[in-house]
């Protein structure tokens, strides 16, 4: 199992919805497809969390990879106003992921943090101090 984590270019804050909820379907989807096993999945507005079960041969980089740009190539053509607005590049992700591997005893902690991460930042802006810019 894999626990993956990337962002958008220029960490756009894109993912509101409906937007959340159709990128959502489209992973789901390419999963379906490909034989990836997503077990979980949250998409707060700048970035992606994503929990995958697959088989040892298939490498991480090539589970992303796959996910990474048919999801790009599916939203961009439903969304093409997204793509003039924010995307000029016609780009959706960054290079950049992050994944580790999740063993047996903590695979419930980190579906745990990957369900909670909407509430999670929703407390913090809640409870923030932070003054805005202008």
């Amino acid at each position: 199992m894999y626990h993956f984590v990337w962002i958008p270019k220029y960490r756009r804050k894109v993912f509101s919805e409906p937007y959340r909820e159709m990128m959502k379907r489209i992973i789901h989807k390419v999963g379906f497809d490909y034989d990836i096993d997503i077990v979980g999945l949250e998409i707060p507005k700048d970035h992606i969390h994503m929990v995958v079960r697959s088989e040892p041969k298939i490498s991480p980089s090539h589970i992303i990879q796959v996910i990474k740009s048919i999801s790009a190539r599916e939203f961009l053509k439903c969304y093409p106003d997204i793509k003039r607005r924010y995307f000029w590049g016609s780009k959706l992700w960054t290079q950049s992921y992050f994944v580790e591997t999740i063993g047996n005893a903590n695979e419930g902690s980190i579906r745990k943090y990957v369900q909670n991460q909407l509430l999670e930042l929703d407390r913090k802006e809640t409870n923030s101090d932070q003054l805005g810019l202008f």
